[in-house]
């Protein structure tokens, strides 16, 4: 088989795995009433603590590239799950936060979510978990040129 042919090949199966793990996840998020969007919005405020983020900076953290990140906060901002005001440096920028509220509902996700995950590579060794993250890692370098 020709490198391409195989690159080809090993391309799908990292697609095809990557969808079945997704499918899975959305289907988790759904359960709590969000969209695999919103669910990584609340997780990337979560991680940015009590300063909050701009949409701008929302949008660099986020997993998939999402069209309209301000529509996405609307909806956020309505389920009272992120809540949003003006920079006190800059009152153009408009700076947005998890509530409490989306707190705990990222909380009553994250056991689920990891044992969720987890149990995708429950039939890998720890070895084999390891080869994989760092395959993943080189490959993730090659994209980001």
């Amino acid at each position: 088989m020709k490198t391409t042919a195989k690159a080809e090949l090993v391309g799908l199966k990292v697609m095809k795995a990557s969808e079945m793990i997704q499918d899975a996840a959305h289907a988790l998020f759904k359960q709590h009433g969000l969209s695999s969007p919103q669910y990584n919005v609340l997780r990337i405020l979560r991680g940015a603590g009590k300063p909050g983020l701009n949409c701008q900076e929302i949008s660099a953290r986020m997993l998939k590239r999402v069209p309209d990140i301000t529509r996405l906060l609307d909806r956020l901002v309505e389920k009272d799950l992120v809540d949003r005001a003006r920079s006190n440096e800059d009152r153009r920028v408009v700076v947005s936060g998890i509530t409490r509220q989306g707190l705990k509902l990222l909380k009553s996700i994250d056991n689920p979510l990891e044992k969720q995950v987890s149990g995708n590579f429950d039939h890998l060794d720890n070895k084999e978990l390891n080869r994989l993250d760092k395959l993943l890692d080189r490959l993730l370098a090659g994209l980001d040129t």
